[in-house]
């Protein structure tokens, strides 16, 4: 009954799991390598292999991490083939096995870069994928149901959070801010924010429908269950194209295949095989699984129904069962951090500064927003975060500006333009500034996406002998 729906999950999952490691092997060593914004090296000194198990602890090279991300690159596509599943259960939970266990040992070193929910959840979704079985049996009806557990919780998690947080969800006036502000607006994002304010506000009922109720019809019997995972399905293509919000919400659309049975997918171009009755052995492990699974569900559910709930936590080293939830806050106005440098001798505001562009954040006004997602830009991300707060509360900045006054390729490889191409800045600087979407009227004249409003200075300008 569920045969194309864990063909559908698999080769789904194996997707996401190529695009992290892809992720990983672009972006780990300029931001976590040895002589990366947070090398690695430091805190795998200075945390214990038993809070945060890494295969890195042994090995905290530059070699090892890029080996070990095009080997997960690797073993993404053997897995997205379908052959493991094909030479039998063993098999298929040693390629899974593979891929969790190398995803794991970038997430324990990764720091704040990999401080994400989605990256716990691909450990979390990852992990019950080695208990798939082989793909010449029947489906485990168990397993399903614990896949849909994750699920159930990714949803209603975010739902509690949101019902509990900023009051704009309660007051359904979320839309009229989120789609200008989040973290990374993609090419719709400005066509969204100016739809009218009855739909965004329609929008915010739709998304309390989402995630507060229909999460339980996924234990419901078909076809509630099927419904109830479309219709999840279909408010994650909304997210998806009205921002870049990394692999959240394509992940969760990957969580979504198993609620739906097989009379939903008959149109997919492949057929199930004869298929033989699960081995006992399998079916042991399981329901052993699922033992595990319950006795670490209780910290995750206890904290769902408290008042005081928190967001994407894992309550253990290795992330096995996790508590999720997003935007319980919404920001009501966009501020942009804008590096700039001179080649000056002196440092003024009557200098010649040429600012930085990055591959994903607003930056230059008339530049239209990309699309990046399910791909993840993590310095882009943290930079919107930076703009929240203090530069003293994010080490990885002031050594970013120090990279970019060395003129460090790597990092230099992070961004999307360098305006010092044929030698570094002798001094640089990070302005603040308040942005946002441009009006119709004013995108039909200009062009432009974006206008912004100077906020003052969030790093004063420095040379490399000042950061020395």
């Amino acid at each position: 009954m569920y045969w194309y729906s864990r063909f559908l999950f698999e080769r789904a999952l194996a997707l996401m799991y190529l695009v992290a490691f892809i992720d990983a092997a672009n972006q780990f060593v300029p931001l976590l390598g040895t002589r990366g914004l947070l090398p690695i090296g430091s805190f795998v000194g200075a945390v214990p292999f038993r809070a945060s198990p890494s295969l890195f602890y042994f090995m905290p090279t530059d070699t090892a991490l890029r080996g070990a991300a095009w080997i997960g690159v690797g073993v993404s596509c053997l897995v997205l083939t379908g052959v493991p599943g094909q030479r039998g259960w063993l098999m298929s939970a040693l390629a899974w096995g593979t891929l969790w266990v190398l995803y794991l040992s970038f997430v324990n070193v990764g720091q704040t870069f990999y401080g994400f929910g989605w990256e716990s959840l691909l450990l979390e979704t990852g992990f019950l994928a080695i208990f798939l079985g082989a793909s010449g049996r029947e489906p485990s009806f168990i397993h399903t149901l614990l896949l849909r557990w994750v699920l159930f919780r990714i949803m209603f998690g975010a739902g509690l959070i949101k019902m509990r947080g900023d009051p704009c969800w309660r007051q359904l006036t979320c839309l009229d801010y989120y789609f200008e502000t989040q973290p990374m607006p993609n090419p719709l994002s400005w066509w969204f924010h100016w739809l009218p304010r009855r739909v965004l506000h329609a929008g915010v009922g739709f998304n309390h429908f989402v995630e507060l109720v229909v999460p339980f019809g996924y234990f419901l019997p078909q076809p509630i269950s099927s419904v109830a995972g479309v219709i999840t399905i279909v408010f994650q293509l909304t997210l998806i194209v009205s921002g870049n919000l990394s692999w959240l919400n394509w992940l969760t659309i990957v969580l979504a295949i198993p609620t739906i049975d097989d009379r939903w997918l008959r149109w997919l171009p492949v057929g199930p095989p004869a298929l033989a009755a699960d081995s006992t052995v399998h079916q042991a492990v399981v329901y052993a699984l699922a033992a595990l699974v319950a006795f670490l569900s209780v910290n995750p559910t206890l904290n769902m129904l408290s008042p005081q709930q928190v967001m994407n936590t894992s309550y253990t080293p290795l992330q096995l069962v996790n508590t999720y939830g997003a935007f319980g806050s919404i920001t009501r106005t966009r501020d942009e951090i804008v590096i700039e440098g001179t080649d000056e001798d002196g440092a003024s505001t009557d200098s010649a500064w040429r600012a930085y562009e990055f591959k994903g954040k607003p930056g230059d006004v008339s530049r239209r927003p990309p699309q990046v997602a399910p791909y993840h830009l993590r310095l882009d991300w943290l930079m919107w975060f930076a703009a929240m707060s203090s530069p003293r509360e994010h080490p990885w900045f002031s050594a970013l500006l120090l990279k970019l006054l060395q003129g460090d390729p790597e990092t230099i490889g992070l961004l999307r333009t360098n305006p010092f191409p044929n030698h570094p800045p002798r001094y640089i600087r990070a302005q603040l500034y308040e942005y946002h979407f441009t009006t119709p009227e004013q995108r039909h004249q200009s062009g432009a996406w974006w206008t912004r409003t100077l906020v003052g200075s969030y790093f004063p300008a420095v040379s490399l002998r000042d950061a020395r």
